[in-house]
């Protein structure tokens, strides 16, 4: 494939109409040929976004090209609710990079459906980034979203994980928990739940670690108007 190849098949495709077709752009990043060539493609993909290309910018995240990845994370992103379900069930068990860029996709686009994977990556993900990101992304799903007897359960199990991993060795991990605690807290507040997120980032307040403890102090000065209650 030459230098600009991409361009000509885009212009070749779209002679008869005013944009690229999503055919041609998902063709243009299938045969992108140097890793300069996929960036510039999956970035006219994301940029133009339709269902039709979910499959493709799934199968993106995989590559070993972070810019790319990035690209077509927001590219899903945009796509919103349409693209959980390909995501959650293209979910990759063996490629832990592409696995954290669907994990971020998910808790950008905030939809509870996404509940069983973020609380089983977050718990027990053998990749650090996808722990971290799952954690982060768990306090700030789209609750209303769920039946009201659904919701109470899956916040109250959110909460539970949250508390779990605010314990963790991992200083980086306990970060994430304090981002996921003030999430739900504003999500919970007023209620006994939101206290006890209170008096867990209180904890931690004195963590061994600069960050963990800024972090706590910041997420305390947030969540710390909500109403308490008896």
């Amino acid at each position: 494939m030459t230098d600009g190849v991409i361009d000509q098949m885009i212009v070749t495709h779209s002679a008869a109409s005013p944009s690229p077709t999503p055919e041609a752009l998902i063709a243009a990043v299938e045969q992108a040929d140097s890793p300069e060539r996929l960036l510039a493609a999956v970035q006219r993909l994301a940029a133009s976004p339709s269902e039709v290309s979910i499959p493709t910018l799934i199968r993106v995240l995989g590559y070993n090209n972070a810019g790319a990845a990035s690209l077509a994370m927001q590219g899903l992103v945009q796509l919103g609710a349409a693209a959980v379900a390909p995501l959650l069930d293209q979910l990759d068990d063996y490629n832990y990079g592409a696995r954290a860029w669907a994990i971020r996709a998910l808790v950008a686009i905030r939809d509870p459906r996404a509940l069983e994977v973020l609380l089983s990556a977050a718990a027990a993900d053998f990749a650090p980034s996808v722990r971290r990101a799952a954690t982060k992304g768990l306090g700030t799903l789209l609750w209303q979203q769920l039946p009201d007897h659904q919701r109470w359960q899956a916040q109250a199990r959110t909460l539970e994980t949250l508390l779990t991993i605010a314990q963790d060795s991992d200083w980086s991990l306990r970060y994430a928990a304090i981002v996921g605690l003030q999430g739900l807290a504003l999500a919970l507040a007023p209620s006994r739940e939101c206290n006890r997120i209170q008096q867990q980032l209180q904890q931690m307040t004195t963590d061994t670690d600069r960050a963990v403890l800024a972090r706590a102090r910041y997420a305390l000065t947030v969540v710390g108007a909500a109403p308490e209650t008896a």
